[in-house]
């Protein structure tokens, strides 16, 4: 089936993967909105040869399926009107900053009228695929432990004024560890039952709501407990926006992802596993079934999906939970 689709809210990049997805699979952008689309809208438009629209409203009328990349606050406006229009809608994460964010996006799922999609792309890593794989297989025996480290590259000068503000953002817990909460529970089989951990700031004093760094402990409903760290000062210099880790560690042996690769055996990324009875090697990766938005139109379509309802909800859950949990390292 080839769809009509559109960008309502363009302020971050993130949504340039549903505008490369979609085109992959054949389907046509009938235009881009953005209340500043002097920020990204207009340089998306021109890389992907779209009209950019001064009102969204017509796209909402034109297009079959939405995608969406306001300002964070902002999303569940969009989900709702997107449900007013009948019109299915892609987001980049988090959907939600807030508990009244939260009740709105659970409102409009419980109502069914549309499918709502969240562009929570490490399920379909062909390293985190083969980890998930490794893990059903019992290769690493029973779960004991996970790690995931995942550092960010600040950039300030690309970033928008509201990024800066939790209010309008919701801070770097729902916005960053929103993907981790979901890994725990798609890897794991298990729910996120308890949070605890400290995020700081040791930079721009002047934006008094940002905090660069958050680290977590998360207890699993399995019996094993999970450690989050992220933060915003990967070096400018750096080969990678963010020198991601994941480390399982397991009854019969461990593994490490480099979600990176490494620079110095140049591979975009690598699954390291070593067992009681085999030596460290790396695995070869296996590709995912299809991408993120593939998964997503097979779900308007009615048909079975990896991300569900349920999984966008109960991560947005865990990412507020979480968020309120950590205390304030001062």
């Amino acid at each position: 089936m080839e769809y009509r689709y559109a960008i309502i809210g363009c302020q971050h990049g993130h949504i340039a993967l549903f505008l490369e997805e979609m085109q992959a699979l054949g389907h046509e952008c009938v235009g881009i909105y953005d209340s500043e689309p002097d920020y990204l809208a207009r340089t998306l438009a021109a890389r992907f040869q779209v009209p950019l629209s001064a009102d969204p409203v017509p796209l909402l009328e034109r297009a079959d399926v939405i995608g969406c990349a306001a300002v964070n606050r902002e999303k569940i406006d969009i989900v709702e009107l997107c449900e007013k229009y009948g019109k299915p809608v892609m987001l980049d994460k988090p959907a939600v900053i807030s508990r009244e964010g939260l009740n709105r996006l659970e409102g409009v799922l419980n109502r069914g009228r549309i499918q709502v999609g969240m562009l929570l792309t490490e399920r379909f890593r062909p390293s985190l695929v083969t980890l998930k794989h490794l893990i059903e297989e019992g290769q690493l025996g029973e779960l004991v432990h996970i790690g995931m480290r995942k550092p960010h590259r600040l950039s300030p000068a690309s970033r928008p004024a509201w990024f800066y503000e939790k209010e309008r953002n919701g801070g770097l817990v729902v916005d960053l560890l929103i993907h981790d909460f979901d890994l725990l529970r798609w890897l794991t089989g298990a729910e996120c039952v308890s949070f605890q951990g400290y995020k700081g700031k040791k930079s721009h004093p002047d934006k008094p709501s940002f905090y660069d760094w958050a680290s977590l402990e998360v207890q699993l409903s399995s019996r094993m407990s999970a450690s989050l760290y992220t933060d915003w000062h990967t070096p400018e210099a750096s080969w990678t926006w963010g020198d991601g880790r994941l480390f399982v560690t397991g009854t019969e042996g461990t593994a490490e992802l480099r979600l990176e690769g490494d620079p110095l055996q140049s591979a975009p990324e690598l699954l390291l596993l070593v067992t009681n009875r085999n030596k460290l090697r790396t695995v070869p990766l296996r590709e995912p079934a299809g991408t993120v938005t593939a998964d997503f139109l097979v779900r308007i379509e009615g048909k079975g999906s990896l991300l569900t309802h349920g999984d966008l909800l109960t991560a947005s859950r865990a990412s507020l939970e979480a968020d309120e949990a950590v205390r304030v390292l001062v």
